[in-house]
């Protein structure tokens, strides 16, 4: 890639998609240094891999050779998290060294090898997972850039140096994924989201719709979104609906694992096994298994990979599991998210009183979805709501966690901070309990994982 200099400084190291860049980078052996606002676990693994990492928005604080290069040997690459008054992005612009987005740098690896793009508002992270760990177990070299945690793997990047095709998670938030080149693409569903930047559901949808032309083969679309692509002769429709070319059926759970069989036109797979749990992972398993058998994965080989496929962190994840406690840990921040993490513990644990810790993210999803997350929430036996968790925002006038939690119809709901989860759980011993967000509560589940363990035994 020599348009890449050979220094590149990137601003919001930390994130998932960020990190899997800087990590590729060094890995092509380039010189690779970030700044991030706080350390986590995955800023001291690049730290450990041999990335520099800085805390403090302070130029001085950055390797010598970065502070000494010229203008035209650092590439910086930023995200969008980050504000444009960061005094990082100030000095490398006055610099005069090139900028550009987390998405444009990433849409230049996609032009190096054929692509499989997996976009949608939710599911994209665990189908983009899955279906990279089914063309590894397949025997087809893949590299892949992951928005999660690879449960298989342990990371959010896979390399081979004899990589064929290139596996990306194509995210919609800031329209970055049309920076991308896909030869094929999955799209798991376009429920709205991110209005902060798209304003309307319209004007997402047509986002999606222009990132199925930059595909030149076969796009894959849920049919919930199956509406938006009508007439378009590359688009197949997967789900469960009777005669769909790609269907799930005879969905049903044994010894605690979910089994289904799977059409493709006119060939049918019978008693597939799900290493992962959840029924809307079925439905992702459909896409990713339709995918992988295009790519030339064996249907002997598709097996053993869905089976042996142990999911993605934070993605339905069975910390503690028990007759006498519960613990399940996932990154639901949507309202048809929170309906598909409730609904599986429904499934999987039924006739139990189900707990949600709950953490909303972003001032504005929690304002233009609110109704969607009161309804959702309902159908937890009891809530706990933690404060907003701003991210990239400033508190909006009259929107909170109080206003959120007036409008769910529940009887048993409180409201505390995130800090007073732990004592809260260890008094209550919830019978099945579950963590939900896309904030910092996952910085709760090492010790909720203690608690609950120790109310199993």
């Amino acid at each position: 890639m020599s348009t890449v200099p050979h220094r590149l400084f990137f601003l919001g190291v930390g994130g998932i998609g960020m990190s899997a860049l800087a990590r590729y980078f060094l890995h092509r052996g380039h010189v690779v240094a970030g700044y991030d606002r706080t350390p986590s676990p995955l800023t001291h693994t690049l730290e450990q891999e041999g990335i520099h990492v800085q805390y403090v928005e302070d130029p001085e604080a950055m390797p010598a050779d970065f502070r000494e290069a010229g203008e035209h040997d650092v590439l910086l690459v930023r995200t969008p998290a980050v504000p444009l008054d960061s005094p990082l992005l100030h000095h490398w612009m006055q610099r005069g060294a090139r900028t550009i987005k987390r998405s444009e740098l990433l849409g230049t690896i996609t032009q190096e090898r054929r692509t499989l793009a997996v976009a949608g508002t939710h599911g994209k992270t665990t189908v983009s997972c899955m279906l990279a760990h089914l063309l590894r177990v397949g025997g087809v070299p893949c590299n892949a850039f992951l928005g999660g945690i690879a449960a298989n793997y342990g990371t959010n990047l896979l390399l081979d140096e004899d990589a064929i095709v290139n596996v990306v998670e194509a995210d919609e938030y800031d329209r970055s994924f049309l920076h991308l080149h896909p030869s094929e693409a999955i799209i798991t569903s376009v429920d709205p989201d991110h209005l902060d930047i798209y304003h309307t559901p319209e004007a997402m949808t047509d986002a999606y719709d222009t990132f199925a032309d930059l595909c030149s083969g076969q796009v894959l679309v849920h049919e919930s979104a199956a509406s938006h692509f009508q007439g378009r002769e590359q688009v197949s429709v997967y789900g469960t609906t009777s005669r769909l070319p790609i269907r799930s059926e005879n969905i049903r759970i044994v010894d605690g694992t979910y089994r289904f069989d799977l059409v493709l036109d006119q060939d049918r797979l019978d008693d597939l096994e799900l290493g992962m749990p959840g029924r809307h992972n079925v439905w992702n398993a459909s896409a990713a298994s339709a995918m992988a058998l295009n790519v030339g994965v064996s249907q002997e080989k598709l097996r053993e990979g869905l089976r042996s496929f142990a999911g993605v962190y934070r993605r339905f994840q069975v910390h503690v599991k028990g007759p006498k406690a519960v613990y399940v840990d996932d990154y639901a921040h949507h309202p048809v998210e929170l309906a598909a993490a409730i609904g599986s513990a429904r499934e999987l644990y039924p006739g139990r009183r189900i707990t949600g810790v709950f953490q909303p993210h972003l001032f504005s999803r929690t304002r233009d979805l609110a109704e969607g997350f009161a309804k959702t929430l309902a159908g937890l036996d009891r809530l706990v709501l933690l404060p907003i968790y701003p991210a990239r925002e400033e508190p909006l006038p009259g929107i909170d966690a109080q206003w959120l939690l007036d409008q769910v119809p529940l009887k048993d709901k409180l409201l505390i901070t995130r800090d007073e989860v732990p004592a809260w759980v260890d008094a209550q011993a919830p019978d099945v309990l579950l963590t939900l967000g896309a904030g910092d509560i996952d910085r709760l589940v090492p010790d909720l994982t203690r608690i609950m363990q120790r109310h199993a035994s």
